[in-house]
């Protein structure tokens, strides 16, 4: 600074200089510039760790229930958050998140449970309706049977009553032409009467089936113990020249050793009636060569223990709408050949048996017609406790 100086008259006699240098001036205001920003820094160093230390403390524990809940929406209920190490507000929530999702959980589980038991129940009631409409249907449809039998049975006994008249005039007045025109006349047409006698006899045969299916009871009930494997053998022994014929081979598959057959009760004459119609209704259907395969085991039907007799052949099988009908009486495939009654007769005598006959078409192609006959000593049982009762 400048400041001049005057003397006692007021004229200027010099000048006062007073100053320092800059440059010390500089450095302390350099030091103290980087003093602070030092200090700053080193602030900033200290507060840092501290302050991430601090804010982890607090979106650790955010972050963690966060996570939980993305968990829980993607369907896991056993997510939780666990034990944070806090007492401050966070720590209550994240407590609070956990027994609510605990809760949650509880809940869920019992209505699986209730649902898995409800689903339960409603299998049971299926499978329970569903066997009670299998006997419901298989109840009616053995009563429309019945009725159909006891209808067609009343009608078939009258038709062939009126048939066997005529039948018995027709046949003695062909003895009486005999008688009339001599050995020796009568041969000249002995081609004639012999097709009359043929004829006659087969209309015989059509009306003895006819009262067989009316009162089948009349027909013999001769039932014992028997064993189906020689049965069947004696079948095919009956049928050789048919099977010989067709040059079908037959195939036997009598299962003694793991699933045997056991002794069933049935009239033997009326069980070999009904395989050798089986038998000969197998070749028909094959029409030249094929595989007829007779199966015996033992099986369970309705809990009860028994013999299984498959007739299987490799024809062409039978139409899936034919197939309910196949045992109804008159019904035949064989138009002008057969009367039809044959499977409706084997049906009657199988179920007085005790037992059941089925059809089915296999996968291989053909039919396969199936007899169960209950144990022998199953039927003997159950006779004595109807009795009984």
């Amino acid at each position: 600074g400048y400041l001049p100086l005057t003397d006692s008259y007021g004229t200027r006699v010099g000048m006062l200089y007073v100053g320092f240098l800059e440059a010390p001036y500089t450095a302390a205001k350099k030091e103290a510039y980087w003093t602070i920003v030092a200090v700053f820094l080193a602030v900033l160093a200290l507060s840092a760790p501290l302050f991430l230390w601090l804010a982890k403390g607090i979106f650790s524990p955010l972050e963690r229930m966060s996570l939980t809940m993305k968990r829980v929406e993607r369907g896991d209920l056993t997510a939780r958050n666990g034990s944070t190490g806090r007492q401050d507000e966070i720590g209550q929530v994240a407590g609070h998140l956990d027994s609510l999702l605990d809760q949650i959980q509880e809940r869920d589980q019992r209505l699986r449970d209730w649902a898995g038991e409800l689903n339960q129940r409603v299998d049971r009631r299926t499978v329970e309706l569903r066997a009670a409409n299998k006997k419901l249907e298989e109840t009616f449809q053995q009563l429309v049977m019945s009725e159909k039998l006891a209808s067609i049975g009343e009608i078939t006994a009258g038709v062939a009553h009126e048939i066997n008249n005529p039948v018995a005039v027709i046949q003695g007045n062909v003895d009486v032409i005999r008688m009339t025109l001599g050995p020796e006349e009568a041969q000249e047409v002995g081609t004639e009467l012999d097709l009359i006698d043929n004829q006659v006899m087969r209309i015989g045969a059509i009306v003895s089936k006819l009262l067989q299916f009316a009162r089948p009871s009349e027909f013999g009930t001769f039932e014992e113990s028997l064993d189906l494997a020689p049965l069947v053998t004696d079948c095919l022994v009956l049928v050789d020249h048919v099977i010989a014929r067709q040059a079908i081979q037959v195939e036997k598959r009598f299962d003694q050793e793991t699933h045997p057959a056991p002794p069933v009760r049935i009239d033997p004459g009326e069980l070999q009636q009904v395989v050798i119609n089986l038998i000969l209704n197998a070749a028909q259907a094959m029409e030249g060569d094929g595989t007829l395969t007779l199966s015996l085991q033992g099986a369970d039907r309705d809990d009860r223990y028994g013999a299984l007799l498959t007739v299987a052949d490799s024809g062409c099988g039978i139409p899936e709408d034919h197939l309910a009908a196949v045992f109804n009486p008159f019904y035949t495939t064989k138009l002008g050949e057969g009367t039809g009654l044959g499977l409706s007769i084997s049906q009657t005598l199988i179920q007085r048996a005790g037992g059941i006959i089925s059809a089915r078409n296999r996968k291989a192609g053909g039919a396969a017609f199936s007899i169960w006959l209950p144990a022998a000593e199953a039927s003997q049982d159950a006779e004595t406790t109807s009795a009984a009762q």
